[in-house]
């Protein structure tokens, strides 16, 4: 396994986590989804708290560029997208948000556990940066990991980096987190659904 930018023994160190400040200004692939209106004031939530309509989805079935094994996972940092590799030479292709500057990394990786409504417990370098952060929440709508998380490893070892949702829709398409690939509710849900422990997954 290799590890760019951020070695793994710095990744867990410093306990990276997955809460961000507000999104930096790039220029967002993913804008058209929210028609220039905030997505915070007038996404529509269901009963369990999962986006729905026009904020529940940016995936769509694509050729595979990663050439990768069905059922592999990568990670593209640059064009913010993540693809699931699929048989016949296609790939569902979902937005991402990922790290913002200074909290970039890539490296090979494979999800070691799932959770459905994950609760987060801050690291305890996230705390210093942001003392105002909860200690612990339980899952649910405000939850920074929304609707579903996949926790990377590397061997046996939680690298604290995670493929999770989000309750900031407004941010796929940016690098906005402290190193997780944050997506929306509905894709994390579709993704978690496809995926075993054990996928491979590549952050390139």
């Amino acid at each position: 396994m290799y590890f760019r930018r951020s070695s793994l023994s710095v990744a867990l160190a410093l306990g990276f986590g997955c809460a961000a400040p507000a999104a930096q200004a790039f220029e967002n692939p993913f804008a058209f989804l929210f028609s220039g209106r905030s997505a915070a004031a007038s996404a529509p939530s269901s009963s369990d708290g999962q986006l729905s309509g026009e904020y529940s989805s940016t995936r769509s079935v694509v050729a595979d560029p990663t050439r990768q094994r069905p059922g592999t996972i990568t990670v593209d940092t640059q064009n913010r997208v993540l693809y699931l590799s699929m048989n016949d030479g296609q790939a569902m292709r979902y937005g991402v948000g990922v790290g913002r500057p200074g909290f970039t990394w890539r490296g090979h990786t494979h999800i070691g556990r799932k959770e459905a409504w994950p609760a987060w417990t801050p690291p305890s370098a996230m705390l210093h940066r942001r003392p105002d952060l909860p200690r612990h929440m339980t899952g649910g709508a405000n939850n920074p990991l929304g609707a579903r998380a996949m926790y990377l490893y590397s061997g046996g070892r939680d690298t604290m980096f995670r493929i999770h949702g989000s309750n900031e829709p407004w941010t796929i398409g940016h690098g906005v987190s402290s190193g997780c690939i944050r997506m929306l509710n509905g894709d994390v849900s579709d993704l978690y659904s496809r995926v075993k422990v054990g996928t491979q997954v590549h952050v390139l």
